[in-house]
C-alpha cells in the first residue's frame, strides 16, 4: 500500500442502520432523501435509503454525518459526475 493511501484514510461508523458518520470524505455530489453520492480517499460511494438527511459535511476535515433509513452502501469504481459546488459554480 502506498503511504498516499495511508495518510489517506477513511472510516465509517453505522448505528443502527440510522446514523451514519464517514471521515477522509472529499466531495459530495448529488443527494435526495433516497440517494447520497459520495467521493471519499478510498473510492466513490452511494448511500441508498429513506429519509436521508445530511447532518453535517465539512469539507475542511473530511466528516459527512447522515441520518435517515440507510439500506445500503456500496463504493463504485465509476466517478459518480460533477458535485453540487461543481455544478453550482460551473
Amino acid at each position: 500500500m502506498s503511504d498516499e493511501f495511508e495518510r489517506e484514510s477513511h472510516s465509517l461508523k453505522l448505528d443502527n442502520r440510522q446514523s451514519l458518520e464517514m471521515s477522509g470524505i472529499k466531495d459530495v455530489g448529488a443527494f435526495n432523501e433516497e440517494v447520497i453520492n459520495a467521493v471519499s480517499t478510498q473510492g466513490d460511494i452511494i448511500i441508498k435509503g429513506s429519509s436521508l438527511h445530511v447532518d453535517e459535511l465539512n469539507l475542511e476535515t473530511g466528516v459527512l454525518r447522515v441520518s435517515g433509513k440507510i439500506g445500503a452502501l456500496a463504493y463504485s469504481d465509476k466517478p459518480l459526475g460533477k458535485s453540487f459546488l461543481g455544478r453550482l459554480f460551473s
